[in-house]
């Protein structure tokens, strides 16, 4: 073997060993098929190959080729065009097809740029015109094997690529939920009252869109809505959020800006997630009209924020505060008040997906009533919800 020849052969395998190893052999060998109906071009093609370090196989047709790539890994393939039965082309289709990267390169007979032209677009590396020189044979398959290097390893690049974006992306939503605590725990700084108030709603809101079945986004949308959506109440006097009493109609005036006032300061922080801030403008809207801000009514209404006005007006009547006399709802007189204001303060669909919720365990229990009779109080008003 002459020196360009030896240098050519560790050039071949040391350069694509590393990269695609379900191209080599037991042996750790780069794995060669020729396909050609000719015997005597095979076994030539064959010599050649084996003397630059390939251990080759050989097929007679494009189905006896098939038939050896499902057996055994193959990092290049060089074929005839010209085949009885399945000719070249079909064959190529096939292996691009089950097997897309492997290097193949074709081999004609007919100095036809059109017959050239199909086999490249069709995903061959290269193609070889017959009758040709061993010496291109070579530098032809060391081209198509470095072709096929840098490809998996831009291939590898942007996956490693992705992993690190996938990371970054992680990262930052970490960091925009932590933006959007820091939001609420400000809020329960100034008002002793809403204390957990917004996690619970979070929770409640997230159990009701589970059972009605919304999407992975969907969800988790309304979870940060859920979280930020009193964050307008920073705006409230303090001697309003925590009057000992009941509200004035000046007072409670005030008190329902907080809607508005909490969408302005989160829409520029929340441009990507518009159903979050949906909740924070339309939670205190009403099935049946008259609502704040917008005075929307039914469907009309955002369905997240239909959501979150459930969860909050549960929680809100479950919950102690400072302007209601006579202390938190029992469970049973606030699910009755939900039932009671279903269809004109609240969409009837999410009052039963809040009872089924309660019904399976998706809402947790946290206002001293036992599991069990949490569960039965609410499964038979919730069946049939979903039909």
């Amino acid at each position: 073997m002459n020196g360009t020849r030896a240098e050519m052969s560790v050039g071949l395998v040391g350069k694509d060993s590393g990269h695609v190893q379900a191209g080599l052999d037991g042996a750790g060998k780069l794995t060669c098929l020729v396909v050609d109906d000719e015997p005597h071009l095979r076994h030539a093609v064959r010599r050649l190959m084996e003397s630059e370090g390939f251990v080759c196989v050989e097929a007679a047709s494009g189905e006896a080729a098939l038939a050896i790539l499902g057996e055994r890994p193959v990092t290049v393939v060089l074929s005839d065009v010209r085949m009885p039965r399945m000719d070249g082309l079909s064959f190529l289709r096939e292996v691009r097809a089950l097997y897309p990267d492997m290097a193949v390169v074709m081999i004609t007979a007919v100095a036809d740029v059109d017959v050239a032209v199909s086999c490249l677009a069709l995903g061959a590396m290269d193609y070889l015109m017959k009758p040709f020189h061993l010496d291109e044979v070579r530098a032809r398959v060391g081209q198509v094997l470095e072709k096929r290097r840098l490809v998996l390893e831009n291939r590898g690049y942007q996956i490693r690529l992705e992993d690190r974006v996938q990371a970054q992306a992680r990262r930052l939503e970490d960091q925009f939920l932590a933006t959007m605590q820091s939001f609420a725990n400000a809020l329960e700084v100034k008002d002793r009252y809403t204390r957990g108030h917004s996690i619970r709603v979070s929770q409640y809101s997230v159990a009701i869109a589970k059972a009605m079945e919304l999407d992975t986004e969907l969800v988790r949308q309304i979870e940060i809505g859920g979280h930020v959506h009193d964050i307008g109440k920073i705006g409230v006097r303090e001697s309003v959020l925590n009057k000992p009493g009941p509200l004035t109609d000046e007072e409670y005036q005030h008190i329902m800006t907080h809607p508005m006032v909490g969408w302005r300061i989160l829409s520029p922080v929340l441009t990507d997630r518009p159903l979050a801030l949906d909740i924070v403008r339309s939670h205190h809207e009403r099935f049946g009209g008259r609502g704040i801000p917008d005075g929307l009514s039914g469907t009309g209404i955002p369905l997240v924020a239909r959501i979150a006005a459930v969860a909050d007006s549960f929680d809100a009547m479950t919950s102690g505060r400072a302007y209601r006399r006579g202390g938190r709802l029992t469970l049973e007189a606030a699910v009755a008040e939900l039932e009671r204001c279903s269809g004109t303060q609240f969409d009837p669909d999410v009052v039963r997906a809040f009872l089924a919720a309660v019904a399976n365990g998706g809402i947790a229990n946290t206002h001293g009533t036992p599991t069990g009779e949490l569960a039965a109080y609410a499964e038979p008003m919730a069946a049939g919800y979903g039909a």
